[in-house]
């Protein structure tokens, strides 16, 4: 897709981060946008930036780990704009500590937003896309974390590695079915969000369960501080774009944790132990 005037786009994870200046961009290229976040009141802020640069713009409270939820948002998009044609499945949540210390709630929280955010995204939108006809494209936001581990965030890298997964399936299931629905794979590494700070926004229904240790906190407080000082959103944002216009499964913002992936695939060919070497986002 080379032309995103009149358009229409759906950025879920919204009210911050990654997710605001997506539909900020997609404004900009002159698309309508439907927004949903689970947090209603800065989703209600990222409505009120799009509608000062003049754009259409729908927003819905959306549980992207609720199917009927992500169904209700696909049927906004075709009732308010009569269809899409870019969707970003891109909220996400990050949780630190021990992995076998991590409660089934933990578990079910991050992989209920994070992994079945993105197959409630894909089963809602894409047989409407290709039922629609014509090009359209879904963003599904993973993470360097699906490239590579580290200690302390086994949910977070869980999820990332089967969003990775589930994306590229999908790329070629489309291509075997030439449609001109195409599939992308958003991995950025540190960005300037509000990730590290997700259970503000965890369901009271999952509460937090078990300790996260004195390790677990330095690890999150090293993450903490490396989202701090990294990229602004606005950057990846249209960065986004950019790759979208050149028609890119892999969208990778930061190319330099290649060399990592590189080191992990030595040791998968070579048989050696893993050997973690820093801070993953």
């Amino acid at each position: 897709m080379k032309n995103f005037k009149t358009k229409i786009a759906v950025v879920t994870g919204a009210a911050g981060g990654i997710g605001r200046a997506l539909a900020l961009r997609a404004g900009a290229e002159g698309m309508a946008v439907v927004i949903a976040d689970v947090d209603e009141q800065p989703l209600g802020e990222t409505q009120r930036l799009l509608e000062a640069q003049g754009n259409r713009v729908v927003s819905q409270v959306t549980d992207v780990s609720d199917a009927a939820a992500v169904d209700a948002l696909a049927d906004v998009a075709w009732s308010e704009f009569g269809g899409a044609h870019v969707v970003f499945n891109n909220a996400g949540v990050m949780l630190g500590g021990l992995s076998w210390e991590r409660s089934i709630d933990d578990w079910k929280w991050v992989l209920g937003v994070n992994l079945w955010g993105v197959i409630h995204g894909m089963r809602s939108f894409i047989p409407r896309l290709i039922e629609q006809g014509g090009p359209a494209h879904v963003v599904n936001t993973a993470s360097v974390a699906a490239f590579i581990a580290g200690p302390f965030i086994a949910p977070y890298l869980a999820s990332k590695h089967a969003v990775l997964a589930i994306t590229e399936s999908a790329h070629h299931e489309l291509a075997l079915l030439q449609s001109q629905v195409r599939v992308s794979l958003l991995c950025p590494g540190a960005v300037k969000t509000g990730i590290a700070d997700s259970e503000r926004v965890r369901p009271q229904a999952l509460p937090t369960q078990g300790p996260k240790g004195e390790a677990g906190d330095a690890f999150a407080a090293a993450v903490k501080a490396g989202i701090t000082a990294g990229s602004e959103p606005d950057q990846i944002a249209q960065f986004v774009f950019d790759q979208l216009r050149a028609d890119k499964f892999w969208i990778l913002p930061h190319p330099e944790f290649k060399p990592l992936v590189e080191k992990r695939m030595a040791s998968l060919f070579d048989e050696t132990n893993p050997v973690y070497e820093r801070d993953l986002v």
